[in-house]
C-alpha cells in the first residue's frame, strides 16, 4: 500500500509541474518544465551523496578502523541480499542516521557519533537495517526525484508570477500568478512531505525484516525522541527526510509538513509487527 501511495503522490507532482508549464507557456511550457526537471533529477541522482556526505562532514571507515559498526552493516548487508554500501560516521553528539546513493551498488550508511554513544548494539542494528531498507527499496532516489520536482515547482511558479502566464485573461490575470506563486510550492511541499512519510513506514516495515527485529527499533527510536530533541544537528532543513528521525529542532507549522511520520505510530507498527 505505501508504494502504491508513493507512486499516486509522484503522478500529482507530476500533473502540477506539466500544469505549471502550461500556464507559464502552453504545451512548450510543460515541455520545458520537464525538461528542466530532467536536467535536475540528473545532478541530484550522481552527485546527491558526495554532496551529503561533505554537507555533514560524514568519514569512511573500514573493518580495521571501527570493526564493531563495520560488522553489523556487513551482517545485514548479507541478511538483506544487497551489496556492501560505504559505511560513514559523522562528528556529531547528536543522535541520529541517514543513508545516501543513488543505488544499492553506490550506496552509503552514516551514522552520528551521538547515537553511537546512546543506543546498545541492538538497538543501532535496528535503525542501520532501517537505513539498509531505503537503500534497497531506493527510497534515496524517490526521495531526491521528489525533492527536485518540488524546487522545480517553486521555481516555475516564480517565473509564472514575475512573467505572467500564456492565460492570464481567464485566470485573473495578476491575481491568478499571485495564487499559483503562493498554492503551486505549497502544494509541491505537501506532496513531497507525504511521500518521504510513506517511504519511512516502508523503511521500518522492510528493515524489521531485514534486521529480524522490529522490537530493536522501535527502543531505538524512544531513545532518539528525547535525544534529537535534546540534541538537534544544525544543518539544511532540505536534507531532513534523509534522517531515521527529524533532525532539526524548529517544529513545523503542520502535520502536513513533517518529513517523518509522528514516532509513537511507528513504534506502535512496529510492536505490532511479527517475524
Amino acid at each position: 500500500m505505501n508504494y502504491v501511495k508513493t507512486f499516486f503522490l509522484m503522478g500529482l507532482m507530476t500533473l502540477l509541474l506539466v500544469y505549471l508549464g502550461d500556464y507559464l507557456n502552453g504545451s512548450s511550457g510543460a515541455i520545458m518544465a520537464f525538461m528542466l526537471a530532467a536536467v535536475m533529477n540528473f545532478g541530484s541522482y550522481w552527485f546527491s551523496d558526495k554532496i551529503i556526505l561533505g554537507m555533514y562532514g560524514a568519514t569512511e571507515i573500514d573493518e580495521k578502523s571501527d570493526p564493531e559498526l563495520y560488522g553489523i552493516v556487513r551482517e545485514l548487508a548479507l541478511s538483506a541480499g544487497m551489496p556492501m554500501p560505504k559505511v560513514c560516521v559523522m562528528d556529531n553528539p547528536s543522535p541520529n542516521a541517514f543513508a545516501t546513493g543513488r543505488n544499492p551498488k553506490h550506496a552509503a550508511v552514516a551514522v552520528t557519533t551521538g547515537i553511537r554513544n546512546l543506543l546498545t548494539a541492538r538497538e543501532l542494528k535496528g535503525v542501520l537495517a532501517h537505513e539498509m531498507a531505503h537503500i534497497k527499496n531506493r527510497d534515496i532516489l524517490t526521495g531526491t526525484v521528489a525533492a527536485t520536482m518540488a524546487g522545480a515547482v517553486m521555481m516555475i511558479s516564480r517565473f509564472a508570477f514575475i512573467f505572467g502566464g500564456n492565460r492570464d485573461d481567464r485566470n485573473g490575470g495578476g491575481i491568478g500568478a499571485l495564487l499559483m506563486l503562493i498554492l503551486a510550492p505549497l502544494a509541491a511541499m505537501i506532496i513531497q512531505m507525504a511521500i518521504s512519510r510513506s517511504r519511512e513506514y516502508a523503511a521500518d516495515e522492510s528493515g524489521a525484516g531485514i534486521g529480524g527485529d522490529p522490537s530493536a527499533l522501535a527502543d531505538a527510536l524512544r531513545k532518539l525522541k528525547h535525544g534529537v530533541k535534546a540534541l538537534p544537528i544544525e544543518g539544511n532543513p532540505a536534507t531532513a527526510h534523509l534522517f531515521i528521525v527529524k533532525p532539526f529542532a524548529a517544529e513545523d507549522v503542520t502535520s502536513l509538513f513533517d518529513t517523518h511520520p509522528p514516532l509513537e505510530k511507528r513504534i506502535e507498527r512496529l510492536e505490532n509487527m511479527r517475524i
